[in-house]
């Protein structure tokens, strides 16, 4: 079933869940920078928030009894009641650019995107590219500073045709559409959009969804971007639909094409709903399948 739920609405019900770090108790998280490489490349995991999403049936396991769903977090060990989720950017580091992807909900919200750089070394003026995987809320927030300003006044901003032309479409999004404008650059996935990473079409969740394949010295990492967000039920159900994909089908059938494809490459990933920092590898796991983290999250020792 294609959703036409319209972008303000989507925008909104973000803002809610959002707003009140309380309603994430205590998974309200410090921020914190997580460094890794893959080849010559250093990429850190930034942390933004996290939140909780009620097991009611609207969000994962749409269709499905809440039964059913409490009986996968069960079996994982996790609360039968509530999905906790984590809200996470990438930053790329490599010659000559400074690559953030996505960037979280923003300061008007409660992100923490801008404190995860500092303790990361990398001033907002110093990115030189925003690489955008699709323009929810939690992923486009950070793009404007709480005075509706652009927050990466030097970036290049880019993200899919589709998804650009989506996201003007909606009047929810009008203040980052206005702010971003001029630097906005979007591209055709399939093709290399800087030294080593490519955007990969993955529609469903929005029209113009990408993931982002990064490669250096024969070392990749794939972020999904939402392709899959609970690191249980996404993962142990992909046929299940997911209440905040816009069409439940085509995500569905890419989040099937997408896992089965990660866990035969044993492709390591960057999922940014996952348990920060999100590094890790999809492997099959009965009519399923299972994550395997690969990343311990740094310990940020200034807030101590």
């Amino acid at each position: 079933m294609q959703r036409t739920r319209k972008y303000a609405v989507m925008a909104a019900a973000l803002a809610t869940i959002f707003s009140a770090r309380a309603l994430a108790g205590p998974e309200a998280v410090p921020p914190a920078a997580t460094p890794f490489h893959v080849g010559a490349y250093e990429l850190v995991s930034l942390r933004d928030m996290a939140f909780v999403e009620p097991n009611d049936g609207k969000t994962f396991g749409v269709g499905e009894p809440e039964s059913a769903v409490a009986d996968v977090l069960r079996k994982a060990g996790a609360p039968t009641d509530k999905i906790m989720l984590s809200v996470d950017a990438l930053l790329v580091k490599m010659p000559g650019h400074v690559v953030l992807i996505d960037t979280g909900l923003g300061p008007k919200i409660g992100g923490d995107l801008m404190q995860s750089l500092a303790l990361a070394g990398v001033k907002p003026d110093a990115v030189t590219d925003v690489l955008i995987t699709h323009s929810h809320g939690d992923h486009v927030g950070g793009l404007v500073m709480a005075d509706g300003k652009s927050a990466f006044p030097k970036a290049v901003i880019r993200m899919s045709k589709t998804e650009w032309a989506w996201m003007q479409g909606h009047k929810g999004a009008a203040t980052i559409v206005r702010a971003v404008a001029g630097q906005m650059k979007p591209f055709t996935p399939g093709t290399p959009i800087l030294p080593g990473i490519t955007p990969i079409a993955i529609p469903g969740h929005t029209p113009g969804h990408v993931g982002y394949q990064i490669e250096s010295k024969g070392r990749h990492l794939f972020d999904v971007g939402d392709t899959v967000h609970s690191s249980i039920i996404s993962l142990a159900k992909p046929q299940w639909a997911m209440g905040f994909d816009n069409d439940e089908q085509q995500g569905e059938a890419s989040r099937e094409k997408v896992l089965a494809k990660l866990a035969a490459d044993h492709e390591r990933i960057f999922a940014p709903h996952f348990p920060y920092p999100g590094v890790g590898y999809i492997v099959k796991k009965g009519d399923g399948y299972g994550w395997v983290p690969d990343l311990k999250p740094a310990v940020d020792k200034t807030g101590e």
